[in-house]
Parts: structure tokens; C-alpha cells; sequence
């Protein structure tokens, strides 16, 4: 009975490795994930503004005197008439702040949006505070969004005599539907042409993706313009325009291999590659490692009376070896792959700074087919 369980299981992970292998060779991304429609961004906002019902933990206006000068416009136009003398006010109860926000794409007036709420002075506490209404500019200088309400903030802190303590960062907070959209920002689909951005470009991708859609909603709807920007073709009604978008945005499309590229993280030591990564005939000397790598031509002959012809292959191989280690050279059979000569590497028990040191001299001798990224 235990032998039968095993010889299920056994096959169970045999069709589970035969599904990856073949679902591996033929998967397909919708276009929503790796393509955005031009025009359908978000965009960010920023502003200036006073936070007030602080338990006096706020900005020391002899040390900020921007906040004061804040106060006094803000109340100002209240139409509070400031005395003689104002001007040296104390106040432990405002704060100066910036006020952040992410315009969604597609926002329209009356919707509101999340805001962040940032000190800017020497406040020590902006718990308990309310956000007095704060205009909220975009690049172009124009006013967008209006924020105001009051702080939620993680955090807490004590104080007696001279001691001190806090808990999580207590200078800046959040405001859940703190913000309210003001004004719109045109929309860019009300044209015949609806523009799509790759992630990247590919002209490879880009051919697929116009395949793709040219199939499903006929030939002249796509059309490239460049390895990542593609105009389709989309209907003039709203009505149809939608459901069109809808099926564009989840139209399956075949995937490319991209470009070979290995990404190394100098401070870490971590080695990212893809697996199209291949070498060239070299080799590499780095202390007592050694990495060589070579291809050797194979006559392939055809049985006698065959109507085979005879053929030249090449057969590429890996060594490595230690001069400081016996019985360390290791050999990497048919395919001199990147991934094969860091599996050997590693079993030789290299560092991750040897690893990128051999990988920077194999990019820089031209053996390293691919692109070689430090972060």
C-alpha cells in the first residue's frame, strides 16, 4: 500500500513538471499588463498647509517663523485683525506641513482621495491634528484638489522631565478620503485612435501585439508606430467604445523572450540572470579560480548507405578550477550557459563578490552575451 502511495505521487510531480514545462513554453500576458493606454496616468499633487490641535507639539515659531507668518495670513483672510505686537506670538499648537496626493486616473470633481501628511518644522508630534483646507497643485501650477480633515496617525509618545520616548514616526500621518477633486483632467480617448505604451520596447512584442489584435478585431486596427508606442483603431460611440477597451485591455497576447541581461546588486552580493544568457569562448583568472570556456567542433557522420550528410556541430563546454583546492576542477558539459557556471561556482565556493568580479571580466573580454546591470 505505501509503495502504491509513492508510485502515485511520483507521478502526480511527473504531471505536474510535464504541465510547468509545456504551460512554460506557451504562456500569454494580457495587454492591461504589460501595455497602458496613453493618457490614463495618475498624476501627483502637492501643497502647503497648517496642521492646528496639536497638545503642544508643535512648531516653535522662534526657530520656524514661516509657520507664524502661515498664521497670521491664514487668519488674516479670516478677517481677524492681528494687534500691535502680534508678530511675536508663540505658538506650540500649529504646525507647518506639506500635504501630498496621487490624482487617480480618470478622477472626476466630488471624488475624493487619500492624502499624506508630512511636517515641515521642528514639530515633535503631529497626533491629534486636523488639517485646516489646503489646495493641492499639480505641475502645471493648477489647483486640482482640496485637502483637509483630521490626522490618523500609528504611533504615540511620552515625556517626563527630560526623558523622552516614542513609538512608530510621529511626523507624519494620513488622511483617508482626506482629499476632494476639484477639477478634471482631460481625457485623451475621445479621438479615433486610441494610443497603447509598451513597458518596454520590443519590436518582437510590439509584432505580436499587433498580430494579436489584428486577429481578434480584424487588419488594419493596430497599427505600430515605433518598437513601443501602437495606435488602435476604436469605435466612435461611448457605448461601443467601452466594451471595445474592455475586450482590448484583456486580449491574450504571446510573450517574446526578452534581451539577455544579468542584474547584479554590488551591496548584496545577488546575481539575477534570465535565461537567455549565454558565453563565448574565454577564460577567466581570478585568484585561484580559474573559468575557461570553449567550443569544440563534432563531425556528425551518417551510417554507411544513408541518405544523411555529413554535418559540423560545435560542442560547448565549461571548466573551473581551484588552484588552492585538490580535486576542484569541475566541468560543465554541452552548453556553456551562465547559469551552469554559476551552479559551479558555487559548489567551489565562491563569494558573491568573486561571482561578479568574473561576470564584470566576462562582460568586459565580450565572452558575456548579454546586458550586465549593477544596482
Amino acid at each position: 500500500m505505501k509503495n502504491r502511495s509513492i508510485s502515485s505521487l511520483k507521478k502526480g510531480l511527473l504531471l505536474l513538471v510535464s504541465f510547468s514545462i509545456f504551460s512554460g513554453n506557451c504562456f500569454a500576458d494580457r495587454i492591461k499588463d504589460f501595455a497602458d493606454v496613453a493618457g490614463q496616468r495618475s498624476n501627483q499633487l502637492v501643497g502647503y498647509g497648517l496642521v492646528v490641535g496639536l497638545d503642544g507639539t508643535g512648531d516653535q515659531t522662534t526657530q520656524t517663523p514661516f509657520t507664524l507668518q502661515s498664521v497670521l495670513q491664514m487668519i488674516g483672510v479670516l478677517g481677524v485683525t492681528i494687534p500691535q505686537g502680534g508678530g511675536q506670538t508663540q505658538l506650540r499648537n500649529t504646525a507647518a506641513v506639506m500635504v501630498t496626493a496621487e490624482f487617480p486616473a480618470l478622477a472626476r470633481p466630488g471624488q475624493q482621495i487619500d492624502i499624506t501628511v508630512s511636517s515641515l518644522g521642528n514639530a515633535t508630534s503631529l497626533k491629534g491634528g486636523t488639517l485646516v483646507m489646503t489646495p493641492l497643485k499639480a505641475a502645471d501650477g493648477q489647483v486640482y484638489a482640496q485637502g483637509q480633515g483630521n490626522l490618523v496617525i500609528g504611533g504615540a509618545r511620552a515625556a517626563t522631565g527630560g526623558a523622552a520616548t516614542s513609538v512608530n514616526h510621529l511626523n507624519a500621518g494620513r488622511i483617508p478620503g482626506g482629499g476632494l477633486i476639484e477639477k478634471a483632467v482631460p481625457s485623451l480617448l475621445a479621438d479615433e485612435f486610441v494610443q497603447l505604451d509598451l513597458h518596454r520596447a520590443d519590436f518582437a512584442l510590439m509584432q505580436q501585439t499587433a498580430e494579436a489584435i489584428g486577429r481578434r478585431f480584424g487588419l488594419g486596427t493596430a497599427l505600430p508606430i515605433d518598437a513601443r508606442t501602437l495606435n488602435v483603431r476604436v469605435p466612435v460611440e461611448p457605448l461601443r467604445r467601452t466594451a471595445f477597451m474592455a475586450a482590448l485591455q484583456d486580449l491574450d497576447v504571446q510573450m517574446v523572450s526578452g534581451p539577455a541581461r544579468v542584474i547584479l546588486n554590488s551591496r548584496t552580493g545577488s546575481v539575477v540572470m534570465n535565461q537567455a544568457v549565454r558565453l563565448s569562448p574565454s577564460a577567466v583568472a581570478h585568484g585561484n579560480l580559474t573559468v575557461k570556456v570553449q567550443q569544440t567542433p563534432t563531425i556528425s557522420q551518417p551510417l554507411p548507405f544513408s541518405r544523411g550528410q555529413t554535418a559540423v556541430a560545435t560542442q560547448d563546454t565549461a571548466t573551473l578550477s581551484d588552484s588552492g583546492k585538490e580535486n576542484s576542477l569541475i566541468a560543465v558539459p554541452q552548453g556553456a550557459s551562465l547559469d551552469q557556471v554559476v551552479k559551479a561556482l558555487n559548489m567551489m565556493g565562491a563569494t558573491p563578490q568573486d561571482l561578479i568580479s568574473i561576470l564584470q571580466s566576462l562582460k568586459s573580454a565580450g565572452a558575456l552575451r548579454a546586458e550586465l546591470e549593477v544596482i
